[in-house]
């Protein structure tokens, strides 16, 4: 998924890249380094059979293994270099049940307060994820611009839970649970939805499909509602 830019009352998750001069963070436990030597790796486009296949869940016994840490730090490093917020292995060709996440401070420059509070966006550390299992949490929801890695260029309004709950192994074979809300919880929906061959794609709302220079043209500085009401047929 790649990082959101404000377009006046709304967020796009899809528009601008980071600063050039963003630090990297520190790997995820148990993650080799990210340093720039680390390999990147082209990221598959939609159409590509990949992406829409279930992914393989990671044997337990497998996961502190150094093919596993070099697959997330290639992982990590690639969603920077984008820039994203998240990345699934099948994004790079990797038909296995593993995600990475993270949201820096640097790319939320362009939102105003009232926007990342609006979204509920908050800066998180890196995540990772295998074999990630998530369970919606109350009936809550939201709508707002997507956007992915896999999908150059373009966005589209989709509706998704507001919290979440996510289990699933860390790094280390390690258990681990993260339960979340607001932007957070939307991309974690929108990198699990990759493990299962889903693309955002098959659920926004398909009037709203557009390239992200149109849609800030079109929709800037409008809410969400107003949005949602100029798209009725």
């Amino acid at each position: 998924m790649r990082p959101s830019v404000a377009v006046g009352l709304f967020v796009v998750a899809a528009c601008a890249p980071a600063p050039a001069s963003a630090p990297a963070h520190a790997p995820a436990p148990g993650a080799a380094s990210t340093s720039s030597s680390m390999t990147q790796t082209p990221i598959v486009q939609t159409g590509a059979p990949g992406l829409r296949a279930r992914a393989a869940e990671v044997p337990p016994e497998r996961i502190a293994t150094q093919e596993m840490r070099e697959l997330v730090a290639t992982m990590i490093a690639t969603m920077r270099a984008a820039p994203g917020v998240g990345l699934a292995a099948p994004q790079i060709g990797v038909p296995l049940r593993v995600i990475v996440l993270e949201d820096r401070d640097e790319l939320q420059g362009s939102l105003t307060p009232d926007e990342r509070r609006e979204r509920e966006r908050a800066s998180f550390p890196t995540r990772v994820f295998f074999n990630p299992v998530l369970t919606p949490i109350g009936d809550a929801r939201a709508t707002f611009f997507e956007g992915c890695l896999s999908v150059k260029g373009f966005v589209g309004l989709v509706d998704r839970s507001l919290e979440v709950e996510v289990t699933g192994l860390d790094a280390n074979a390690e258990p681990q649970t993260w339960r979340v809300r607001g932007w957070p919880a939307r991309i974690l929906q929108h990198e699990v939805d990759h493990l299962d061959g889903t693309l955002y794609i098959d659920r926004m709302k398909t009037r709203s499909f557009a390239t992200a220079e149109h849609a800030k043209a079109l929709y800037g500085g409008k809410p969400i509602a107003e949005i949602l009401k100029s798209l009725e047929p």
